[in-house]
């Protein structure tokens, strides 16, 4: 008898199991896999420390807003690419000579005012018009890193040197991800970045959506006003969704994981001091402005000019809400070959700070 209740409680344990995944399934469904990620972290939040919900989605709320102009920029050139036509134009431009190319990006990421996040629209709609990935690849390290206002704010807190120092890190690792890709792509690999999965919703086709010549104002033609729309609809929605769920997951961090926590725990007289600091910028970074106190507090606690450019550097690249956007739109090869490059990029720049600064 006592077999064949332990028997019916256990069928009965599979059957809401198996229950409650058909439910979940069916919810998935209904809201898509991106809502139901986001509805799951704030009612986790909402029942596990309901005294931090608030805070929670106002964290969230003000890093949406702060970070609005950058989304609004990129959605828009990218929207305007398709509708005008001319992805395929810029598409050939990239394609030139690849080492001529992969400098130019370099430099002009180094020097475009875009964040981690922003730039990803524009960056998938030029993987999507076919621009090679060790192009895109350069310019995406080293547009975060980097920008004319963050070099001002750089400079007046931590000096001169210490911003043309970061500047040329930036460029650096530009090119050595650049590259890097390159001999990848060359020897075959990396030849599909894009998700298919994700084509539709984030508006990243792998066809032009208009042929023929580009139309630079576009808005002349009636047939195209529509196309810049949804474009800009639909990228929007993808983008905003995925940083809704990076900004709670970090708002959970700045609360139960601030970066001066981090930090305090490092010791700056450790041999592994450089590539220590670069693996806890990924957790403990949260902007290229928030990063900038911390990174002045590091320095006056005795931490080379190495280990701190590291820090920079690989926390501005690998930050939460940055890993996750380019999660969402490239497949898992491309989006390891992005962190592998960001963290091995800010220690070789580290450690040629450090040794520079020692001549």
């Amino acid at each position: 008898m006592e077999k064949i209740i332990k028997t019916i409680d256990s069928q009965n344990r599979q059957s809401s199991w198996r229950f409650l995944v058909t439910l979940l399934k069916r919810f998935k469904a209904v809201i898509g896999q991106t809502n139901l990620l986001i509805l799951g972290v704030f009612l986790g939040i909402a029942l596990v420390i309901p005294e931090y919900f608030i805070k929670s989605l106002a964290f969230t709320g003000t890093s949406l807003v702060s970070i609005a102009p950058f989304i609004l920029i990129s959605v828009g050139i990218a929207a305007y690419l398709k509708a005008a036509g001319a992805d395929k134009i810029i598409a050939r431009v990239f394609s030139g000579r690849a080492v001529t190319v992969i400098i130019f990006a370099s430099v002009f990421g180094a020097l475009s005012p875009f964040c981690s996040c922003g730039v990803i629209p524009l960056i998938a709609a030029l993987l999507a018009s076919g621009v090679p990935l060790s192009a895109v690849m350069a310019f995406w390290l080293a547009s975060p890193v980097m920008s004319p206002d963050m070099f001002v704010l750089t400079a007046a807190e931590l000096g001169l040197e210490f911003a043309v120092a970061k500047t040329l890190a930036t460029i650096g690792i530009g090119l050595l991800g650049g590259f890097t890709t390159l001999i990848f792509q060359r020897a075959g690999f990396f030849i599909n970045p894009l998700k298919t999965a994700q084509t539709s919703s984030c508006g990243c086709d792998s066809k032009p959506v208009v042929e023929g010549s580009a139309r630079w104002r576009f808005w002349q033609e009636a047939e195209r006003i529509p196309m810049f729309r949804q474009e800009f609809v639909h990228t929007s929605i993808f983008l905003v969704q995925w940083l809704v769920f990076a900004f709670a997951l970090e708002s959970l961090m700045v609360e139960y994981l601030p970066p001066e926590t981090i930090s305090s725990l490092l010791d700056p007289g450790s041999a592994f001091i450089i590539p220590i600091a670069a693996l806890v910028g990924v957790p403990a970074y949260l902007n290229g402005y928030a990063a900038i106190p911390v990174a002045s507090g590091l320095l006056n606690s005795g931490f080379g000019v190495g280990a701190v450019l590291s820090f920079m550097t690989a926390g501005a690249m690998t930050s939460i809400p940055a890993a996750i956007a380019v999660f969402s739109i490239v497949r898992r090869p491309v989006f390891y070959l992005y962190i592998a490059l960001s963290l091995g990029g800010a220690m070789v720049m580290g450690f040629g700070y450090q040794i520079f600064s020692l001549i």
